[in-house]
């Protein structure tokens, strides 16, 4: 499957959250275009957000088609397009000046939904799920319990991906 850009990846997103997706890319654009993916570990370069953010969302296109004819998936690519546009919403403000310091992850939560609230996101509890599980479950674990939901593994499937397999993909 051909690489598409972010704007054509954002396209295949169901509106109202594509139209939100687009204000909140054009009105952070220069930071978007300037920030890294991650401090060191994966597109760790200039531009690097934009290159992981169209990396994870091309790979959920790909694997969506896939597992989707393999067993019918109880989420759609949309969902998983636009868990992946904000799951690291906070890296151009932490990477780019001026800079917004977070402390914990819970701050990086609470940002996230300043961000989701000011462009009127429309989520789901699945979209929630997968923003709070993308990472994994961390020290939420639990043996019985299943915290992850679908959604969030597919889109971590996704993410880790990028971040671990290709991280220094496509180096410019």
């Amino acid at each position: 499957m051909n690489r598409s850009s972010l704007i054509k990846l954002i396209d295949l997103i169901d509106k109202p959250n594509r139209i939100c997706c687009l204000t909140l890319l054009n009105d952070y654009k220069p930071r978007f275009e300037k920030a890294p993916g991650s401090q060191s570990k994966h597109q760790a370069w200039a531009g690097g957000y934009i290159d992981h953010l169209e990396e994870v969302m091309n790979f959920a296109r790909s694997l969506y088609e896939l597992m989707n004819n393999e067993r019918r998936l109880s989420f759609s690519l949309s969902d998983a397009l636009l868990v992946l546009y904000l799951h690291d919403i906070e890296k151009p403000f932490k990477y780019t000046a001026p800079v917004r310091e977070f402390k914990s992850d819970e701050e990086k939560k609470e940002f996230l939904m300043e961000v989701v609230l000011k462009y009127n996101f429309k989520l789901t509890d699945d979209h929630l799920n997968a923003l709070k599980y993308i990472h994994g479950e961390g020290d939420d674990y639990n043996p019985i319990t299943r915290l992850q939901g679908p959604l969030a593994a597919f889109v971590h499937i996704c993410d880790v991906a990028s971040a671990r397999i290709w991280f220094d993909y496509p180096k410019k």
